[in-house]
């Protein structure tokens, strides 16, 4: 009898998470683990600022339309490049990623996120340390953990949502219970695009935010600030 072994392509496809894989992704995708987001608004701060989100209704509206058709299906599809990439390949994707970035704070977003990760992941599993831009070290971290594509896809999603929910609470009038109402009306969202990027590639990225990458922009000379973007 000959014995396949599991490719990254069948891997994606299993329907559960162990519990093992589950806790890593937990790990890495807590607001504990050292990458900084805390520090990151995405350009929400500006939004806010400007009026432009003003209450829990414009502030999800302003997030379902990041996730889907933004910045987070866009790091979706590059966690899944990179996840099925080849590790001479990572370069390319990388460039990719940084070349998306709609702004100067936008590429120091995800470089130095990217960098704390790749930092400490590193230290932890005794592994080369890339600097890689965020969703790209996520991808490839979670190929080389043999971690499910779409499981990975979804909470890192959720976890990119629930980073601008916590930005919100410290910037505009939104409850710990309202906040959480919110995670949780954007988890089917999430596993939607998750499901639905599983399969693409780099062809399938594109973005119309126009708001929130003007946004991010203006954020770079506003003032005051507490966010770094």
């Amino acid at each position: 009898m000959v014995t396949v072994a599991p490719t990254r392509m069948n891997m994606s496809r299993r329907p559960m998470l162990t519990e093992l894989q589950a806790l890593t992704l937990a790990r890495w995708l807590s607001p504990g683990y050292p990458v900084g987001a805390f520090a990151y608004s995405h350009g929400l701060e500006q939004a806010i600022a400007d009026g432009r989100v003003l209450d829990c209704a414009t502030l999800e509206d302003w997030l379902r339309d990041t996730l889907e058709f933004g910045a987070g299906r866009n790091d979706a599809l590059l966690l899944v490049a990179a996840w099925r990439a080849d590790e001479a390949d990572l370069t390319g994707i990388d460039a990719t990623a940084r070349a998306l970035a709609a702004s100067r704070e936008r590429v120091i977003e995800t470089e130095r996120q990217g960098t704390a990760f790749a930092r400490t992941e590193a230290q932890v599993s005794g592994v080369a340390a890339t600097p890689l831009a965020y969703p790209v070290a996520i991808g490839a971290a979670a190929s080389r953990h043999g971690l499910p594509l779409r499981s990975t896809c979804a909470l890192y999603l959720q976890a990119f949502a629930a980073n601008l929910v916590s930005a919100a609470q410290r910037l505009m009038p939104l409850g710990q219970t309202e906040g959480q109402q919110l995670q949780s009306a954007l988890a089917p969202l999430c596993a939607r695009i998750a499901e639905e990027v599983e399969h693409g590639t780099l062809d399938d990225l594109s973005s119309t935010t126009f708001m929130g990458d003007i946004a991010s922009m203006r954020h770079e000379t506003q003032q005051p600030r507490i966010f770094a973007t």
